[in-house]
């Protein structure tokens, strides 16, 4: 059987690595095909690099544009891979566009889909991601869903594939990749502050609307912590756009840094004191047994409940008053009411790896 991992972005690249690396170590026919759709070296490359994973057999260059650009794109230039590779299974991790094109042009083909992290919903209708990690679920054939719950939300929805549980990858990657953060990543020297909040904000419904991203400059400026932030390309564009850039980067709150590769930044949440984001994978790698942050998320809802329920995520929206009041609330008394790790043991891959080849 001939597995082709798809990926798009530095997140899946992630989620993926502890597949790839067993299908390395017990020398299984796959190949990894990367769209490109982060395509910032960056974003991507550097991933490859730092996490000891092959390069990719086919770089698609998807790059950039509409949603629906980008999706057709990557379904044309999927569907040419699939036909000249001719995979048994595809693998796709997560919501993004990448996973969504994976999905359609291998159904379509008659080519089995496996959906690695299937069943996370945020009922928000607004978020892309949404649509695509429906849609993919109910493309799929196997669904490798995190936790009891996202198997739950397939059942109920009455998926035509098989569902599995198996523990989110990310734990894996946090768990083998910290200790060498530690020792190779020098990011810590660049940072100065002596202790200091995480921050990073990327989501369309945020960064795209100037409003809501001047109440998130806000955020980071009014913090009670010193803020280092590592600003996505696409926010940093956005942040210039609207008169915030100079201002953030001037400010004595807040060290805006360029992003930084995966090493860095598993170092930066370690030795952060709390994190405010609105990405989901970060209320993920915040529970690893090797981390345990707080996450104040910077939304109005999340696809990840479980973290919340384990007492690592607040949901907080982006009011700069009510988000500053919950994070000042947070510094005064130090609470750290927080459970076991609710995505797994970091054996995940292993486990996906066991249902494909039982």
């Amino acid at each position: 059987m001939k597995i082709a991992v798809v990926l798009g972005t530095r997140p899946e690249i992630i989620k993926m690595a502890s597949i790839i690396k067993q299908l390395c170590i017990r020398g299984y026919d796959f190949e990894i095909i990367h769209t490109q759709q982060h395509y910032d070296v960056n974003m991507s490359q550097t991933f490859f690099d730092e996490l000891g994973l092959p390069e990719p057999d086919r770089n698609l260059s998807v790059g950039s544009g509409t949603q629906g650009q980008q999706t057709a794109n990557a379904i044309m230039r999927l569907e040419e891979a699939y036909l000249d590779g001719r995979p048994d299974v595809v693998l796709v991790e997560g919501d993004t566009n990448t996973v969504l094109a994976g999905a359609l042009a291998a159904a379509k083909l008659g080519i089995r889909v496996g959906h690695v992290e299937a069943g996370l919903r945020s009922y928000d209708r607004r978020m892309p991601e949404e649509h695509n990690r429906r849609l993919t679920d109910h493309a799929s054939d196997l669904l490798f869903a995190p936790t009891e719950h996202n198997a739950s939300t397939l059942r109920r929805e009455d998926v035509w594939g098989k569902i599995f549980v198996t523990g989110n990858t990310v734990i894996d990657a946090c768990l083998e990749y910290l200790p060498l953060a530690e020792r190779r990543s020098s990011i810590l020297d660049r940072i100065i502050f002596d202790e200091f909040a995480l921050a990073t904000a990327h989501r369309a419904e945020n960064v795209d609307d100037p409003r809501v991203l001047g109440n998130i400059a806000r955020i980071f400026m009014g913090c009670p912590s010193h803020v280092v932030y590592p600003a996505h390309p696409r926010t940093a564009k956005r942040l210039k756009e609207c008169g915030l850039y100079d201002r953030l980067a001037s400010h004595d709150n807040v060290q805006l840094i360029d992003p930084v590769g995966y090493f860095d930044f598993l170092l930066l949440m370690s030795r952060s004191s709390f994190i405010i984001s609105d990405s989901g994978g970060i209320q993920e790698e915040a529970t690893a047994p090797n981390i345990r942050k707080k996450v104040f998320v910077l939304r109005e809802n999340t696809e990840r409940p479980e973290a919340v329920e384990a007492g690592y995520a607040d949901v907080v929206g982006t009011n700069p008053s009510s988000v500053l009041e919950g994070i000042g609330a947070y510094v005064r008394h130090h609470e750290k009411k927080i459970g076991p790790c609710p995505f797994g043991d970091g054996s995940a891959g292993l486990r996906i790896l066991s249902c494909l080849f039982p």
